[in-house]
């Protein structure tokens, strides 16, 4: 059986602050509140890297991997349905070799359990 109209509108913007609020948590480097955001059996794939898989995983990514030491994800827009979505923006940045960093990205997504489980990364170079 199928949603009520206002059971999938609660579900869609629930999604949708979902995503807001990964930017929030990936910009003040709080890595353990990923694990309220991501699905335990997160599945994320980014230009440059082999995919992650699993949340343990990705927060080890973002605690030693990653070359961002800090920066500000400006979101253009999010677009969600039932279990999918979309946003797009602009990313300013230092690296941890103190070089600026200042790109465009798009990222795609796929909910369950009220948590992003897949998302996959679009940067205009593999740089970040």
């Amino acid at each position: 059986m199928r949603e009520s109209n206002v059971d999938l509108s609660v579900s869609i913007a629930q999604n949708s602050n979902l995503v807001f609020e990964l930017y929030h948590v990936i910009d003040l480097s709080d890595w353990q509140a990923l694990k309220n955001i991501f699905h335990e059996d997160i599945l994320y794939e980014r230009p440059g890297y082999a995919k992650f898989c699993g949340l343990d995983r990705l927060i080890q990514f973002y605690q030693r991997e990653r070359i961002i030491a800090s920066g500000t994800h400006n979101i253009n827009k999010v677009i969600t349905e039932e279990d999918s979505g979309a946003c797009w923006g602009h990313f300013i940045g230092v690296g941890k070799n103190g070089s600026s960093i200042d790109e465009l990205f798009a990222e795609a997504y796929s909910f369950e359990d009220g948590k992003i489980r897949t998302r996959r990364s679009y940067f205009f170079r593999p740089a970040v």
